[in-house]
C-alpha cells in the first residue's frame, strides 16, 4: 500500500509527483553492497506497457522528466510536468514501481555502468578519503558503504539476485507527494496540525569503532584533504537542530568560522567545509579541508585549535545570533524548490517526523542556547574519527599530532 500526500505550497504552472520507498543502500545485504542501485536504476527503465526507449519518449514528448536516486535510508523516484500534462504522466510512477520490465539486457548495461562509476570514483583522492572516513567511523554499519556498492559485490550480483531484490522491495513502505490536488491525498496542512500521528524520538544506537580512531590514505599529489568528526545522532532526535546551527556557525558563508579562520585570515585552503546529512540513524557530522602539501601541518593544527575551543567556550551571542539567522535563511531559501520542498517532506513523513511550519522552525532555532551547543560538542566530538589522504610523511606527522592531542 502507497500512502499518499497532497502539499499545495502555492500556485506553479508545474507539477511533481514523488515516491519516498523505505530503504535504500542500507537494505543491501552483505556480499550485494550496490544491488539496491541497480534495482532502481532498472525500475526506470522500462514498465508495463513501455519498453526503456518508449518510455523515454512517452515522458519527453511532453516535455516532462523522470528521475531517480539511492540514498542511505530510502528511493526516491519522481516525475515532474507542466500542469496540463500532469494527468497523463503521473500514474507512470505507480507502474514504475509495481509493474517494471527488469530486462536482463539492461541489467547487464546498469552492472557495467555501476562498477565503471566506482572505478571513476576511486581515482578521486576525496571520495577515497571519505570512504576511509566512513568506515573507521560506523565499522560494517550501512552507512560505512557506498550507495552505488564495490566493484567485486557488484561483479558477482546475478539477475536472479535482483528479481529477489524486488520481491523484498515491493514489501517495503512506499509514500507518495505531490503539489497537485489530483493525487487525491491526505493534505499536508492538516497533517502539520495533528501531531499525534508522529512522535519524535531520539535514535542513540552506537556502530562506533572504539579501536581505530585515525587512519591515511597515500596519494601523490600536491594535496592532502583532512577529514575530522563523528557520528551524531538521527533526524528524529531533538538534538538535531543544534547540530544544524553548529553547522551554520562552522560553514555557512563568508562570515562562517571556517572560511574567516582558514580563507580570510590565512588563505590556505582550496576547499573546506561541513557534512552533516539526513539521516534516519546515527548522521555523520564532517569537517573537511583540503590543502596544499607544504600547508598540511599548519592547516590542521588550525583546526585542531578550532576543534578544541568548540569543546572548551560557548559561542558568543553574536556568532549564536549569525548563525542562527544563516540557518533560518537556508531553510527559507530551500522553500524556493518545489522538489526540495517535497523531497523534504515525504522524507520526514516516512521517519516518523511532522512537518512543521516555518514560524514554528524558527521558534525552535530561537530557542537554542550556545550552551546547548557547547553540551552537544561534548557529547559527540570529544573523540572524534580523523582520515587523511596524502603525503606519506605528512599523513605520519598528521597522526602523531593527533594522537597526543586526542
Amino acid at each position: 500500500m502507497i500512502k499518499r500526500y497532497f502539499f499545495n505550497h502555492y500556485k506553479r504552472n508545474f507539477s511533481i509527483a514523488s515516491i519516498w520507498i523505505e530503504g535504500g543502500s542500507n537494505k543491501d545485504s552483505p556480499g550485494k553492497r550496490g544491488i539496491n542501485k541497480i534495482l532502481c536504476s532498472l525500475l526506470t527503465r522500462g514498465c508495463e506497457g513501455f519498453d526503456k526507449l518508449e518510455l523515454s519518449e512517452f515522458i519527453e514528448s511532453y516535455g516532462a522528466e523522470l528521475n531517480q536516486e539511492v540514498f542511505e535510508d530510502g528511493i526516491s523516484i519522481n516525475i515532474k510536468s507542466l500542469n496540463e500534462h500532469f494527468r497523463k504522466l503521473h500514474p507512470l510512477l505507480d507502474l514504475i514501481i509495481k509493474k517494471p520490465i527488469l530486462s536482463e539486457f539492461e541489467f547487464e548495461k546498469v552492472k557495467k555502468s555501476s562498477i565503471d562509476l566506482i572505478k571513476k570514483d576511486k581515482e578521486n583522492p576525496f571520495n577515497i578519503c571519505f570512504e576511509k572516513w566512513k568506515k573507521i567511523v560506523y565499522s560494517n554499519h550501512p552507512y560505512s558503504f557506498n550507495t552505488i556498492g564495490n566493484a567485486n559485490d557488484i561483479s558477482n550480483i546475478t539477475y536472479t539476485d535482483v528479481l529477489t531484490e524486488f520481491k523484498n522491495f515491493r514489501n517495503r513502505k512506499k509514500y507518495f507527494i505531490s503539489n497537485n490536488f489530483e493525487v487525491n491525498g491526505k493534505d499536508l496542512v492538516t497533517i502539520e496540525k495533528d501531531k499525534k500521528i508522529f512522535k519524535e524520538k531520539s535514535v542513540s544506537k552506537n556502530y562506533l569503532n572504539e579501536i581505530n580512531r585515525s587512519d591515511y590514505i597515500i596519494n601523490d599529489s600536491n594535496q592532502t584533504i583532512i577529514m575530522i568528526g563523528n557520528q551524531t545522532c538521527s533526524r528524529r532526535s531533538s538534538e538535531y537542530l543544534p547540530l544544524k546551527v553548529l553547522e551554520s556557525y562552522l560553514s555557512y558563508g563568508m562570515s562562517s568560522a571556517l572560511f574567516k579562520l582558514f580563507r580570510e585570515k590565512n588563505g590556505i585552503t582550496y576547499d573546506l567545509g561541513v557534512h552533516y546529512p539526513v539521516r534516519i540513524e546515527n548522521a555523520p557530522f564532517l569537517v573537511y579541508l583540503s590543502v596544499s602539501k607544504k600547508n598540511s601541518l599548519f592547516a590542521f593544527k588550525l583546526l585542531s585549535s578550532l576543534w578544541r575551543n568548540l569543546l572548551l567556550y560557548p559561542l558568543i551571542d553574536r556568532e549564536m545570533f549569525l548563525a542562527k539567522e544563516k540557518l533560518k535563511g537556508s531553510f527559507l531559501l530551500s522553500n524556493q524548490s518545489l522538489d526540495e520542498i517535497l523531497q523534504r517532506n515525504i522524507q520526514l513523513i516516512s521517519y516518523g517526523i511532522s512537518p512543521i511550519s516555518e514560524i514554528e522552525l524558527n521558534s525552535r532555532i530561537d530557542e537554542i542556547s550556545s550552551l546547548d551547543i557547547l553540551r552537544i560538542t561534548n557529547k559527540y566530538f570529544k573523540k572524534p574519527f580523523l582520515s587523511i589522504s596524502g603525503n606519506k610523511k605528512i599523513c605520519l606527522e598528521i597522526k602523531n599530532i593527533w594522537n597526543k592531542i586526542f
